[in-house]
């Protein structure tokens, strides 16, 4: 409002008229008015200080910090080193200004520059067109004993197209189920993103090069950014918090307990009901099952199937 008003002519009423119906202070358009129309002063070049160093002072000195002596060494220590010899150049200040009109203030050490990590952002609009895996611990009979459960689950009908349960990590097991999981639903090259985090599997040169070789986008999350993998995370928490969960497995052929009834159940079609209540198994192209696999086959794939149109990470 004040430049609409400063803006106007000169006239006689004009201003005040202008001012009263903006609400607008009369005296900030003076003032402003009196700025535009002072002449710019002309830059003076900064005096230089009586006590500052010469030119060839300043070569001397910068010489004096690139010699073999002080070449590791802080202008700090330099400056105190010089002082229990007896010389004085200059302040410490000094030191750094005469280095950094050089170039040669910086970290000496050679730190890890730590790249900008984009979010992750994953749409699928349809099944088959964006997968997320990853790995569960299942507490075994004793401590520090564990079992690994392998899950991949399409973010769009919230179906496992493939799990299994190991005694261990490895990404040749993985290999041998996405494998399995590509063939049971067939999936063709190019369709397929698989989203999962950084862990060693995840991020190993066999799970690499089968990805390269099946066509499928890899995707990862941001380093120690947990929740870029929110669908296998939630499912594993949903499953872990059942209430008949057991809190300990006697022995692996019990986490690979078959229970294809309870798990084809859950996967029901149920009929005139809106997209993010049906079960995934109404969303899902149908496939043939295989043998269940214990308790995430149990109680896996219960929750609503995708929100919308499109499930995105």
């Amino acid at each position: 409002m004040t430049a609409a008003v400063v803006s106007l002519a000169t006239t006689p009423g004009l201003t005040a008229g202008a001012c009263a119906a903006l609400n607008v202070s009369r005296a900030s358009v003076y003032r402003r008015r009196a700025g535009l129309a002072r002449p710019l002063a002309a830059l003076r070049p900064r005096p230089s200080p009586r006590r500052a160093l010469a030119v060839v002072e300043r070569r001397a000195m910068l010489d004096l910090l690139r010699a073999p002596r002080f070449a590791d060494q802080a202008p700090a220590e330099v400056y105190a080193i010089l002082l229990d010899e007896g010389v004085y150049h200059c302040s410490i200040r000094t030191m750094y200004r005469i280095l950094a009109a050089n170039q040669e203030v910086r970290e000496r050490r050679d730190h890890l520059r730590h790249p900008v990590y984009k979010k992750p952002e994953l749409l699928a609009q349809a099944p088959n067109e964006v997968w997320s895996w990853d790995i569960t611990k299942l507490m075994g009979p004793a401590k520090w004993t564990y079992f690994y459960l392998y899950v991949i689950i399409d973010i769009f009908s919230r179906r496992i197209v493939g799990c299994c349960v190991a005694d261990r990590e490895s990404a040749t097991l993985f290999t041998a189920l996405f494998n399995d999981a590509i063939a049971k639903h067939s999936v063709p090259p190019g369709q397929l993103t698989l989203h999962a985090d950084r862990g060693g599997p995840m991020r190993a040169k066999t799970t690499a090069l089968l990805l390269a070789d099946l066509g499928v986008t890899k995707s990862h999350s941001r380093p120690h950014t947990s929740n870029d993998n929110p669908f296998s995370e939630s499912h594993f928490k949903t499953m872990k918090y059942q209430p008949q969960f057991p809190q300990r497995f006697g022995c692996i052929q019990d986490a690979k307990a078959p229970s294809t009834e309870t798990r084809n159940a859950s996967s029901e079609s149920s009929p005139n009901r809106p997209q993010s209540q049906l079960r995934p198994g109404s969303i899902h192209p149908p496939f043939q099952l295989r043998t269940a696999t214990g308790w995430h086959r149990r109680h896996g794939g219960v929750s609503g199937g995708s929100k919308g149109r499109g499930q995105g990470l």
